[in-house]
C-alpha cells in the first residue's frame, strides 16, 4: 500500500504544471480580500471541480451549489490564516468536504445517496486499463457507487483529481495510513468486478 512511485516525464510535467496553478491560486488567495476580481478567479477556477466532488457526495446540485458557496465564503474569510503549509486546492478541498459531510449529516440522507460515479480512469496498478469494455465500465460505476462513503471519497480524489495520499489526508483530515486502508478495502471491493471482467476479455480472446 505504498503510494510512492517514480515520475515519468509525463507525471513530472503534469507536477510542474500543478505547481504554477497552486502558484496562481495562491497568489489570488493572498489579493483575496482586496480585490474583488481574484475571488471571481478563483472561484471560477475552482467551481467546476469543487462541484462534481461535492455533488458526489450529496447527490443533489441545489445543495452542491449551496455547499460551494459556504465554502468559498469561507475561503474567503480565512484567506489570510492560509499558512502555505499544503497547496491551495488541498485546502479548499478540504472545506468542501467537511461541509458537505455537515450538510450530509444533517440531512440524514447518508444512507439513501449513491454517487453517480463514471469510471474513466482506473489506477495503473490495477488491471482495470487492460479493459475497455463498457460493461466494465458500468459495473465498475455500480461497484464504486456502492462503497462506503469514506471510501468513495478516497477513490474519487485519487482517481479523478490525482491528489496523493498524502493531500487527501489533509483533504479528509485524518491520517494518511487511514486513507491508505481505506484504498486498499476499496480495491479489494472492487477486484471481484475487475477479475470478471478480465477473465470474459480471455475468453473472447480465445474465441
Amino acid at each position: 500500500m505504498d503510494d510512492s512511485t517514480p515520475q515519468t516525464g509525463v507525471t513530472a510535467g503534469k507536477a510542474i504544471d500543478r505547481g504554477a496553478d497552486d502558484a496562481r491560486d495562491l497568489a489570488a488567495l493572498r489579493r483575496l480580500q482586496r480585490e474583488p476580481a481574484a475571488f471571481e478567479r478563483l472561484y471560477r477556477e475552482f467551481y467546476p471541480r469543487l462541484f462534481d466532488f461535492v455533488l458526489r457526495i450529496l447527490g443533489s446540485p441545489s445543495d452542491a451549489e449551496e455547499t460551494i458557496n459556504d465554502t468559498m465564503l469561507v475561503v474567503w474569510r480565512k484567506a489570510d490564516e492560509f499558512a502555505g503549509r499544503s497547496k491551495v486546492s488541498t485546502w479548499i478541498f478540504g472545506i468542501a468536504y467537511k461541509k458537505a459531510l455537515k450538510r450530509l449529516k444533517a440531512s440524514k440522507r447518508r444512507a439513501a445517496r449513491e454517487l453517480q460515479v463514471e469510471v474513466e480512469a482506473a489506477d495503473p496498478r490495477d488491471p482495470a486499463d487492460q479493459v475497455s469494455d463498457a460493461a466494465l465500465l458500468e459495473r465498475l460505476r455500480v461497484a464504486v457507487a456502492r462503497l462506503p462513503l469514506a471510501q468513495r471519497s478516497i477513490v474519487q480524489l485519487s482517481f479523478f483529481y490525482g491528489y496523493s495520499y498524502g493531500e487527501i489526508a489533509e483533504i479528509v483530515d485524518c491520517p494518511v495510513n487511514t486513507v491508505k486502508t481505506r484504498m486498499f478495502y476499496a480495491r479489494e471491493r472492487l477486484r471481484p468486478v475487475l477479475d470478471k471482467a478480465l477473465d470474459e476479455e480471455k475468453r473472447h480472446a480465445r474465441s
